[in-house]
């Protein structure tokens, strides 16, 4: 036992997080979180997010159309891909939630029913994988691990998965490949055994025997991922949760009904084909059984067998005793272009590889890898299933100068097996096959043998063989690959970026615009020859069907997988061109390029891509968990064919079941025996009439919900789910129900970055959900999440942005307490400075002034509603960064620019506006942080109502005028008080300023009354060549520039045409009158810059006359004359400024 404790420590669950934030002060956090904590217990018990459909009682059944009562009550609909539960969620899982959770709460702002309810994925052989090595390992070490070592750290063979049963026999030391670490494993820095792993999780030593029963996994981790979330704040409603598999009765039979239609609709098909398949799991090893390859399929070749006729010295000594005398031994090369068999000259093999000599007959002996004997071991290629007998083994450069017959060559007497350095043992059979008309590799290798045969020990005569044309293309004549190789300058072999593009070029012309010109089927297109020739060499006994995984995929009980030739059930996506139904493929890409919304055309083109290379799926398997197949029950349904269409069964969960199990009947008390096939049918609109013992009302109902909720408006998931799952998902919506149900939007996401790197375990940048709920807080956590961006590439969850949002949570809390709690209310400005100076008052901010609102309130209240304006559209889109940005960062800038300018003024906050500000403020961050929304609604400013149920407010259109003017005091204050800074910046370096910005001095404004007449002049110009082209052709308009402003107005010139390229209308470029009195403006802006300018004693602001030498003080209307050069730069909208020492 004492060993095990010494693994406790560098397994603490805390560990994967030790290099993420600490945070060491938590007084304001906690205030929050016992806010979160209150509203979230509130929210359950008055089950504010349990949304339903309009009842039959409410619109009677049929009444209307479903679309026309969708229109009349419109309703939001989203989901994510449900989490799988081996496990707990992490910070990854809430990025994704997330979108969902603020799209829900944005619809219901927008006085749509919103649902967003969520369940839990355990189907498939992860959990059960993990189980049974629990299993191996009490047997192993005991109960509770009180027999293991520390020596067995080092041990990994003792702690195999148990295998499950193959099929057929399968070869007895399996476990003699390639085994590696799981992902879950893989993730922790020193487990090497699965109790160590359960360790890691946080659970407790005695409890991890448990885990032995899958079972028990379902009722643990959902459960434990559900308590996660609430503490989140989402909403979701949870009556509509479920897990999968047969734990689940009803969700079993929901199941069933769907695989039984998608079989009756010939969809899912029964024969022999390739699938990744892992021989310890007995099994085919499909995408999310994978630790390690998903996305990887299977890749089909020729298996070309070539004679030996003569063997080396070497070779013979080796294989003496081993291959029976006259037997036939062939080097088997796997080729994609079977068509170019013509133009053999050699075959390679790596010379520094190992090789086999495999028995599959008496007579018959391939030569290849071991890895390409142990695929072959299940494509029945040899006789016995999983068994490759390996006679002999050596080196592939006991084999060079070996003379092999090579079928359909032009070289009938045979050709040599050469050495070629870049053959990979992992791809193919590790053999190669050399045609160097059409292979720039092949070429390229050749001419290097030819040139350096004495290096290469070989014969020169071996390597330059007659390279006979065989396929005619359009751009590279009939010898592709010697053209290619000269046009790239190809000198070597070792030119591998230049060779693998012009490799991709080779292929693509050959094959889509060559022709045959020799053999039997000269004059044929290669897309037509390509199978005839593969099946004429194939129908001679001169080749064979070989597939391999086009990658290395490592199952989940860690076995290297390879290609089975099985028979199965399989889904029939894919084109025609890939075997699949080409017409139900069409039809999803036809919603794909029409009506869905993928939010991103990088993800559309994913989809398009997908559609164009998956083909048929096995959608059974006989190991893990999850639903019998209902007409085969040695099966189940695989994980991702289980999992397609379960939003609809969210739809009416809650009628059939209260609890995640399905052990207490739900508001229809419904049995899972009475949900038959034709009851489903019904429910999801797939008949009119069904006989059963339900009531017709409960019937209807659940029929209601279904028609009403879908389409499904939203689907969430990871960008790597497009490539099965999401068009899986799309595949058979299509497939079940007609275009009306059709799924409307899916948005798949990049994955979370942590601080700016990527989430891993074993080196501490890795955060759970419920770490990053405890650590931060659920609202500031889901700041951090909307700041950490909407794309599909990936997202960046910064700690330090969740970190400041906790005190800008708790300081604006705070804040809003007290405008509302302590305010102190005042009738003007002479009262506000009274108070102001008189009174002892906490935060001057707390005096409001009454009565009417004058210049800064008109302008605080204008870019409010252009805010709000722009965060409803930011929501909208979807973009929550941006929503975050208007909606809570620029509008908290807002307030302080109001509160800093009417302070400098000397009149405080107008009441009215202060009180508005609060409240839209938390309806603007309702979606993202509702739970300080729900306290400022209610507590603070004492609404009757939660906050979840209010609209988006309404605001009048945004003043043009004001917003102009807005923006001019903010450019013109940055433009003084960055001058400022230059000059000390100087100052600091020592050089001389124009004056000493720390000593009292005056600040003058020059403000032009009119646009200079020479720029009036060249405006009539540039409008006249306008409207005449529509362009501006700076050249044309040069010729009419008097010489003495050239200067000037070139400059003026190009700024108009850059304006109106850029887009502006050409009303705003040409009629120059600004929508505001800007002498009044900047008569407003005095006290503001004696505060942002330092010691600034005085503003003057002068009025600049034509020529700008002249001008009058706006105050006394004092004449000025001689200003300085500086004056004459000012143009409307734009003053200059000037500083001078007191």
């Amino acid at each position: 036992m004492s060993a095990v404790k010494a693994t406790l420590d560098p397994l603490d669950p805390s560990n994967s997080s030790k290099n993420t934030l600490k945070i060491e002060n938590t007084e304001k956090r906690d205030n929050l979180i016992a806010i979160e904590k209150k509203y979230q217990e509130i929210w359950a018990d008055t089950k504010v997010f349990e949304s339903n459909a309009p009842t039959t009682a409410e619109v009677p059944f049929h009444s209307i159309s479903p679309a026309d009562l969708r229109a009349q009550q419109p309703k939001f609909f989203g989901t994510i891909a449900y989490p799988y539960m081996n496990g707990t969620l992490h910070a990854g899982h809430g990025f994704t939630i997330s979108k969902i959770e603020f799209a829900a709460g944005w619809a219901r702002m927008q006085g749509k029913r919103a649902l967003f309810p969520l369940g839990f994925h355990c189907t498939g052989m992860a959990i059960k994988a993990c189980a049974d090595k629990l299993v191996r390992e009490v047997e192993m070490f005991g109960k509770n691990f009180e027999g293991y070592k520390e020596d067995d750290m080092t041990d990994e063979s003792k702690v195999e998965a148990v295998p499950a049963p193959t099929q057929g026999q399968p070869k007895e030391d399996v476990t003699k490949f390639t085994s590696k670490k799981g992902k879950v494993a893989a993730k922790s820095v020193k487990a090497k055994y699965q109790f160590q792993i359960m360790l890691a999780l946080g659970l407790p030593l005695e409890e991890i025997h448990r885990f032995a029963d899958p079972y028990h996994w379902i009722e643990v981790f959902p459960d434990a991922g559900k308590q996660d979330l609430l503490k989140f704040g989402l909403r979701i409603d949870w009556r509509r949760s479920f897990v999968t598999t047969d734990a689940n009765p009803y969700y079993d039979a929901f199941v069933r009904w769907q695989m039984n239609r998608l079989k009756q609709l010939g969809k899912i098909k029964f024969g022999k084909r390739y699938t990744v398949y892992s021989p310890k799991d007995g099994q085919a090893c499909l995408d999310h059984d994978r630790s390690q390859g998903e996305g990887i399929n299977v890749q089909e070749y020729t298996g070309i067998k070539m004679k030996v006729l003569e063997w080396p010295e070497a070779a013979k000594k080796t294989i003496q005793g081993a291959v029976p005398e006259g037997a036939n031994v062939y080097f088997v090369p796997a080729t994609l272009r079977p068509e170019t068999m013509y133009g053999q000259t050699c075959c390679f093999v790596g010379p520094k590889i190992t090789y086999g000599i495999f028995k599959v007959s008496d007579n018959e002996y391939f030569f290849l890898s071991d890895r390409a004997a142990r695929n072959m071991a299940f494509q029945s290629i040899f006789p016995e299933w999983g068994v490759f007998p390996k006679v002999a083994e050596l080196q592939g450069a006991d084999v060079i100068g070996t003379l092999v017959n090579a079928p359909l060559s032009v070289h009938s007497n045979g050709v040599r097996i050469l050495p070629m350095e870049t053959v990979k043992a992992t791809k193919g059979t590790g053999v190669v096959t050399s045609v160097p008309s059409d292979s720039p590799d092949d070429y390229a290798t050749v001419v290097d043998l030819a040139k350096k045969a004495e290096y290469y020990g070989i014969k020169k005569e071996w390597a330059e063989l007659e390279i006979v044309p065989i396929i005619e293309t359009p751009s590279y004549g009939n010898l592709t690959a010697p053209t290619l190789v000269k046009q790239m300058k190809i000198n070597s072999p070792k030119d591998a970026k230049q060779l693998a593009e012009a490799k991709e070029l080779a292929y693509k012309e050959g094959f889509y615009q060559g022709k045959m010109i020799y053999g039997e089927f000269k004059g044929r297109p290669v897309q037509e020859a390509k199978e005839l020739v593969r099946q004429a060499l194939i129908d001679s006994g001169n080749a064979f069907n070989y597939a391999e995984p086009d990658g290395l995929v490592i199952s989940r009980s860690a076995d290297e997988c390879v290609a089975a030739h099985l028979d199965q059930w399989y889904l029939n996506y894919g084109t025609t061109e890939n075997g699949g139904d080409g017409e139900w493929c069409d039809q999803v890409l036809k919603h794909v390029d029409g009506e869905l919304n993928t939010f991103s055309s990088e993800a559309k083109h994913q989809f398009e891509q997908t559609l164009g290379w998956l083909s048929q799926w096995a959608c059974a398997r006989s190991y893990g968990l999850g639903s019998k197949l209902p007409w085969d029950h040695k099966v189940m349904v695989e994980s991702l064919s289980d999992s397609t269409i379960y939003p609809s069964y969210y739809t009416i969960a809650h009628y059939l079941h209260k609890d995640l199990f399905g052990k207490e009947q739900g508001l229809g008390n419904v049995t899972p025996e009475q949900m038959t096939d034709e009851v489903w049918d019904y429910i999801f609109t797939r008949r009119d009439d069904v006989q059963t013992d339900i009531s017709k009302e409960t019937l209807q109902s659940m029929r209601r919900e279904f028609e009403y909720w879908y389409p499904l408006d939203l689907r969430v998931s990871g960008k790597d789910l497009i490539q099965n799952h999401l068009t899986f998902f799309l595949y058979i919506h299509i497939a079940l129900w007609p275009k009306e149900y059709w799924p409307r939007g899916i948005r798949p996401n990049g994955h979370l970055l942590l601080n700016g790197e990527k989430m891993s375990k074993s080196t501490g940048n890795f955060l759970t959900l419920r770490e990053a709920v405890g650590k931060f807080g659920a609202d500031a956590t889901r700041v951090a999440i909307a700041d950490a961006g909407d794309a599909i590439e990936d997202a960046n969850f910064e700690e330090t942005v969740a970190n400041s949002s906790i005190l800008k949570l708790y300081e604006l809390k705070k804040w809003c307490e007290e405008m509302i709690g302590d305010a102190t209310l005042v009738e003007s400005a002479e009262q506000y400075v009274e108070v102001r100076d008189n009174n002892r008052v906490k935060n001057i901010d707390t005096i409001h002034r009454t009565g009417e609102k004058g210049f800064w309130d008109h302008l605080f209240e204008n870019e409010l509603n252009a805010l709000v304006q722009d965060t409803k559209v930011q929501y909208d889109g979807m973009l929550y960064k941006n929503a975050l940005k208007s909606g809570y960062y620029d509008f908290t800038g807002a307030r302080d620019f109001y509160r800093e300018v009417t302070k400098a003024v000397g009149i405080g906050m107008h009441r009215d506006l202060a009180r508005r500000y609060i409240e839209l403020q938390a309806l603007l961050l309702t979606p993202v942080a509702p739970h300080w929304a729900e306290y400022i609604w209610l507590e603070v400013l004492k609404k009757p109502e939660t906050i979840q149920n209010a609209l988006y407010p309404e605001v009048p259109a945004t003043n043009p005028g004001l917003a102009a003017a807005q923006a001019y005091i903010r450019t013109t204050t940055s433009n003084i008080t960055s001058a400022e800074g230059a000059q000390i910046k100087k100052l600091s370096k020592g050089k001389t300023a124009s004056f000493d910005p720390k000593q009292p001095k005056r600040l003058t404004i020059y403000c032009a009354k009119d646009f200079p007449v020479w720029q009036e002049k060249y405006i009539s110009l540039v409008r006249d060549e306008f409207e005449r082209l529509g362009v501006v052709d700076v050249k044309t308009v040069s010729k009419n520039i008097e010489k003495n402003d050239m200067k000037k107005a070139m400059p003026f010139v190009q700024g108009l045409k850059k304006r109106l390229d850029a887009g502006e209308s050409k009303t705003e470029v040409f009629d120059r009158k600004l929508p505001f009195e800007e002498l009044v403006v900047l008569k407003e802006m005095v006290p503001g810059l004696k505060q942002a300018v330092q010691k600034c004693h005085a503003v003057e602001i002068i009025a600049v006359e034509e020529g700008g030498k002249a001008g009058v003080v706006v105050d006394s209307g004092e004449q000025r004359k001689d200003l300085p050069p500086v004056a004459e730069s000012a143009v409307p909208g734009s003053p200059t400024f000037y500083f001078e020492n007191l």
